[in-house]
């Protein structure tokens, strides 16, 4: 029997990221899962932005789940976020042991290519994604290849934050289990996009005072007059000197977006 494809993330208002990734991936994935609180990171309630009856072609492979209560700990907005991913994994019933639960970021694309009769070889994946900032043909040479989207059978995931979070080969060279380390990852190179940021000024600021890394909420980055400065001189919001590089849209993008160019060209130099 198949291994079904669950594609996880955690929602917060993303709506055209959401759009994008549903239709790009929908031929591949069996089921998309989406995870949204009624409250942010920093505890404050929400409303709830997902709007499943935009996506009535596809109903029957989406979960919806909502963490309606409030975050039993607001200390520290990396520990909601982590509760989120969690509150995901548990409600996630219906898939079996030897099920591939890929989790993302919902602005990391998979490459769907990759999907087609998917077979991990070892514990966890990494897709190796392609980095654009603010718009989907700003190239983030600083930040490319990104690792991005997860992988792994349910059976071996005891914590989604965890796979998330510690599962990374940047630290690989750091860490005194190395071997051990890379025998239990499979890296996929060219593995998707991470179209990040691709939203107006005013959304951005609001998702920097929102966030687990608060040390950005400071008006000096989270300001949408600033925000809107740095994207038209192409410049990172962080301050570290980052200049991105207008690339044409071709077909190493999601061919989605070329089909539907005129859905998303505000977002397109």
């Amino acid at each position: 029997m198949k291994n079904k494809i669950y594609d996880c993330v955690t929602f917060y208002n993303e709506n055209l990221q959401i759009n994008l990734r549903i239709n790009v991936l929908h031929k591949y994935v069996d089921k998309f899962v989406i995870c949204e609180s009624k409250f942010d990171h920093k505890g404050n309630p929400k409303k709830l932005n997902f709007k499943i009856e935009q996506f009535n072609n596809f109903r029957d492979k989406i979960i919806y789940i909502v963490l309606e209560n409030e975050f039993p700990d607001t200390s520290d907005p990396w520990k909601t976020q982590a509760y989120q991913r969690e509150f995901m994994l548990q409600n996630l019933n219906e898939a079996n042991p030897d099920d591939y639960i890929f989790f993302s970021d919902p602005d990391e694309i998979p490459k769907p290519e990759i999907l087609i009769n998917f077979e991990l070889n070892k514990k966890y994946g990494i897709f190796l994604q392609d980095c654009f900032n603010y718009k989907f043909n700003l190239f983030n040479p600083f930040e490319s290849p990104w690792e991005g989207t997860r992988v792994a059978k349910k059976k071996n995931i005891k914590s989604i934050d965890f796979m998330r979070q510690k599962i990374k080969i940047k630290n690989l060279k750091y860490s005194f289990f190395r071997f051990d380390k890379e025998r239990d990852i499979q890296v996929f190179k060219n593995g998707g996009w991470h179209f990040n940021n691709i939203m107006t000024p005013k959304d951005i600021s609001n998702k920097l005072k929102t966030f687990a890394h608060t040390e950005f909420s400071k008006e000096e980055f989270s300001s949408p007059k600033i925000i809107e400065s740095k994207i038209l001189k192409r410049i990172d919001l962080f301050n570290r000197g980052h200049q991105y590089k207008v690339v044409d849209i071709d077909n190493s993008f999601p061919k989605f977006l070329l089909e539907n160019y005129n859905t998303y060209k505000d977002f397109i130099l």
